[in-house]
């Protein structure tokens, strides 16, 4: 009887250790908001900011690394510029309403490899990729 509970005892410290060993399930990003959702340039640059919402604390969180782009009518332009720190362009002569977006740069982020850009964030990002968007209008 006594070997019987040596081995329980045993058998439950290197489940435990193997627990505490693999560590937790990952932080996984569910989505990202801009904000504001819409802005009018109005003849000046626009800042939009990513906020990322993930499956575990701390959520949400502004997301410092983010791939920024715009597209209009489902297909990138270079009508409105944004730089990696989301201050939005437009260009001289751009007029209409077009999509900013922001997808996590960093791999843990998504679940595409670190540096990772959809093929077409405004036309869908991708089963890997959250992306994030907002309206932007030019004059």
């Amino acid at each position: 009887m006594r070997r019987f509970g040596l081995s329980v005892f045993f058998i439950a410290v290197l489940a435990i250790a193997t627990t505490l060993a693999c560590g937790s399930s990952p932080r996984i990003l569910q989505s990202v908001s801009l904000t504001p959702p819409t802005a009018g340039a109005q003849g000046s640059p626009v800042q939009f900011t990513a906020t990322g919402y993930f499956n575990q604390q701390p959520s949400p969180v502004k997301l410092l690394t983010a791939n920024w782009g715009a597209c209009y009518q489902n297909q990138r332009t270079a009508a409105v510029s944004v730089s990696a720190d989301g201050l939005a362009q437009c260009a001289a002569g751009a007029v209409g309403t077009y999509t900013v977006w922001a997808v996590a740069q960093r791999g843990g982020d998504s679940c595409g490899p670190a540096g990772t850009i959809p093929a077409n964030p405004c036309g869908g990002a991708g089963e890997c990729q959250v992306t994030g968007a907002a309206q932007l209008t030019c004059p």
